[in-house]
């Protein structure tokens, strides 16, 4: 804990951040780390609660109250090493991490909470700027070589310990830079990419080897990855003493209405990885961009919202997006507290300009010369839950632009057909987390972590189980296994 009276003598103190006018001009982050002192007295509202129950609502089940206290006194380098020792990566989830365990926080149930995710934002910036994160190789080699399909943050994250642990790890990709969604998913003015390139640099001293453009089983080609060489599963089976299938869940959710086939009806992944590119420096990126364009975008989730941000920043005509469900309430307290509760959320990117309009559903695209000028929607109510057209709530609405951003359903099932794993009524790959053969799959030697087994999830879940299925292979390698679970 930290100052035994600080919650009730500090107020929560958000990161300061440019404003909106200035940040839509530019896709550099825009947040800034808490200073020292700031980062102390946040540490400092960190409760004697007897039971922490962040902990728990945190998935890589991060020391929280132990670095908060780590900081209040301004311990830096012990309150990295705290961190570092649940959390491959604190720079990716004190950035694009939605905090769950700040609403598990005790202080939760009266007041607003510790500020959880800035205290770990402040912590991994300083370490980095201080050289406090070194390389750690490991001291033996097993001679064990484990293949890693996908290099998210599931992947990266077991390819780091088993490194650690001693093993020869490669990572395949099938785009032509490491990272996944967090490098062509996630919009740089959320997180500049810089930060994973220097991850990248540690984990290949540590003999982490990476390949990109190398694409196992038919994975479909798409940007990026055209020139992408094919590798035969089996092959990679073969010359591996095991396999970790870690990509993401990259199937869309598609919107099957009438004029749906139209120019100008994209999946927001094929939108967002393009600015991400054009950034990067890469040239003969698609030409697809929101400048002047009155957009709309179906879907109110944090990909939706993405896309709205970066609508803004080509400089839209206007930005709309629509979500299915009812408008959430706004409550100053979590009401199902430890639980993560249906708030509405308002994010950076939607204080920077949109019309956000709920409980709407889209009933076709109508255009014209093959493009798409409007769509027509109706409103829909709830009962029982089940949803219901309102009568006589038609509308239509301008469109030249229209982002579909309604989730994930599966992963790439080439690559799951490739390696012959058993599916669950999901499409993912089967694969337990209890028992003896934890996150093994169906097929021998071959293991799944991350949205590859549990589905579209978040950046913190997919680290947690990249570091849990470390741990299954480092044991099914070597008997046993000194990583943590």
């Amino acid at each position: 804990m930290g100052k035994v009276t600080g919650f009730l003598e500090y107020q929560r103190l958000e990161e300061a951040h440019e404003a909106p006018e200035q940040r839509k001009k530019h896709f550099r982050e825009f947040f800034r780390p808490l200073t020292d002192e700031q980062a102390g007295i946040q540490g400092a509202r960190c409760m004697d609660c007897g039971i922490p129950f962040c902990l728990s609502g945190c998935p890589v089940n991060n020391i929280i109250p132990d670095f908060n206290d780590l900081v209040y006194q301004q311990h830096w380098q012990s309150a990295i090493q705290t961190l570092h020792s649940t959390n491959n990566f604190p720079e990716f989830t004190g950035r694009v991490c939605p905090a769950p365990c700040e609403e598990a926080c005790v202080l939760r149930i009266i007041d607003d909470p510790v500020g959880i995710k800035s205290i770990e934002h402040a912590i991994i910036d300083k370490a980095w700027q201080e050289g406090w994160i070194q390389p750690q190789p490991a001291a033996v080699k097993t001679g064990r070589r484990v293949a890693i399909v996908g290099s998210g943050p599931a992947g990266l994250a077991c390819a780091q310990q088993l490194a650690r642990a001693g093993h020869d790890v490669t990572v395949f990709e099938k785009n032509d830079r490491i990272g996944g969604l967090l490098r062509y998913g996630i919009p740089d003015f959320k997180m500049d990419k810089w930060i994973i390139d220097r991850r990248l640099e540690q984990m290949q001293a540590e003999g982490v080897k990476f390949k990109t453009n190398h694409a196992v089983g038919q994975a479909p080609v798409g940007a990026g990855n055209g020139a992408a060489k094919v590798l035969d599963a089996a092959t990679i089976a073969d010359e591996s003493d095991a396999v970790v299938l870690a990509g993401g869940a990259e199937q869309p959710r598609d919107l099957p209405v009438p004029g749906r086939e139209l120019d100008g009806v994209y999946f927001a992944m094929d939108f967002l990885p393009l600015q991400n590119r054009r950034i990067a420096g890469d040239g003969k990126v698609a030409d697809l961009w929101a400048t002047g364009k009155h957009v709309v975008i179906i879907g109110g989730g944090d990909t939706g919202s993405d896309c709205v941000g970066t609508s803004n920043r080509h400089g839209a005509a206007s930005v709309t997006q629509f979500e299915l469900l009812p408008e959430p309430p706004e409550l100053d307290r979590n009401p199902v507290w430890p639980y993560w509760p249906m708030l509405k959320r308002t994010s950076s990117s939607h204080e920077e300009g949109a019309q956000r309009d709920w409980a709407v559903a889209t009933k076709r695209f109508d255009g014209s010369n093959g493009r798409v000028a409007k769509l027509i929607a109706a409103r829909v109510e709830w009962k029982d839950g089940r949803m219901q057209e309102i009568p006589g709530s038609e509308f239509e609405m301008q469109a030249d632009l229209v982002l579909l951003a309604m989730g994930f359903v599966s992963p790439v099932q080439q690559v799951l057909d490739a390696f012959g794993v058993e599916k669950d009524a999901r499409g993912n790959a089967k694969a337990t987390t209890d028992g003896q053969r934890c996150y093994a799959t169906s097929v021998a030697k071959v293991f799944a972590a991350g949205d590859m087994r549990r589905g579209q999830s978040l950046v913190v879940w997919a680290i947690r189980e990249g570091r849990q299925c470390a741990r299954a292979v480092d044991e099914f390698l070597t008997g046993s296994s000194v990583l943590p679970r």
